[in-house]
């Protein structure tokens, strides 16, 4: 298992400038991450080279590959000029990402309020949605990389709203960064979900929540689910997914790509992420 870590673990600490990514790069080899996820949140790369540097260094002096450059993105624009420029800024979030030495790019595709986000609405979106990503994934493939959309955001977070985004987009080089606790979000089943999609994945990010019914409102440090469940980000492990359960699909799948730890909790953020990342290696040592 190629376990690692996302800088989005200690983005509390990046916002709070107790940390830059060059920080979050050591501190994640030090904690014997195989890997590191680059997630600018905040700190954007574009127009600043330095930055880019400084990372790619940190990384090489540390040991550590980055395996995969992560930006938001929205492909439904009031007009057709909206999109293309929305296409032209991914395209060059492309260029950051091979400039990192990253093979791995996920960026983001549609939001919609939950009000908006029928079925019936994401199959009328689903052809542009598609064509955005196919010339994206044509442009990355120059490098050599694989680009993907996360499960998450509300509107493409469904296990099947995701493949019928991949199938459409018909892309060698575009699959899915299958956020094994996302799914929770759309209230599917992580260890269902992971089964139906895992073959599509270039990347998985390991994460817990906590669940409680919409009619228990447990209070402050909670949001809600699509159909108005509660959740709570946990230390991976912790959490009311099966752990266990979804560690054994992934393995018996044969999937030999990264694995990041993506911790969301209330906790403070580099124990909680040491957690997390001790208690990966530990069930699938288990499993």
């Amino acid at each position: 298992m190629k376990l690692g870590i996302s800088s989005y673990c200690l983005s509390r600490l990046i916002r709070a400038k107790e940390m830059t990514l060059p920080d979050v790069v050591e501190w994640a080899a030090k904690q014997g991450a195989r890997h590191v996820e680059i997630v600018p949140d905040g700190n954007e790369l574009i127009d600043h080279p330095e930055r880019v540097e400084a990372i790619r260094s940190q990384a090489q002096q540390s040991g550590i590959e980055i395996s995969n450059y992560a930006i938001t993105a929205n492909f439904i624009t009031e007009d057709h000029a909206g999109r293309d420029r929305e296409i032209t800024r991914v395209m060059r979030e492309v260029d950051i990402a091979n400039q990192l030495g990253a093979k791995r790019m996920r960026h983001d595709v549609a939001v919609r309020p939950i009000g908006e986000s029928s079925i019936v609405q994401f199959y009328k979106d689903l052809p542009g949605l598609a064509d955005a990503c196919a010339i994206i994934a044509d442009y990355a493939a120059q490098y050599g990389i694989t680009t993907s959309v996360e499960n998450h955001g509300y509107y493409v977070q469904g296990s099947e709203r995701v493949q019928s985004l991949v199938a459409a987009t018909n892309r060698p080089n575009f699959r899915t960064t299958l956020d094994i606790g996302n799914f929770m979000c759309a209230d599917e089943n992580s260890a269902t979900a992971v089964k139906r999609n895992i073959g599509l994945a270039s990347m998985i990010h390991l994460k817990d929540f906590y669940l409680r019914p919409s009619y228990r409102n447990p209070g402050e440090g909670w949001f809600k689910t699509i159909a108005g469940n509660y959740l709570r980000g946990a230390i991976v492990g912790q959490g009311d997914i099966d752990m266990w359960e979804v560690l054994r699909i992934i393995k018996a799948s044969k999937y030999d790509g990264y694995i990041s730890i993506e911790f969301e909790g209330l906790e403070e953020c580099r124990s909680g992420t040491k957690i997390a990342f001790e208690n990966a290696l530990r069930i699938w040592n288990e499993i």
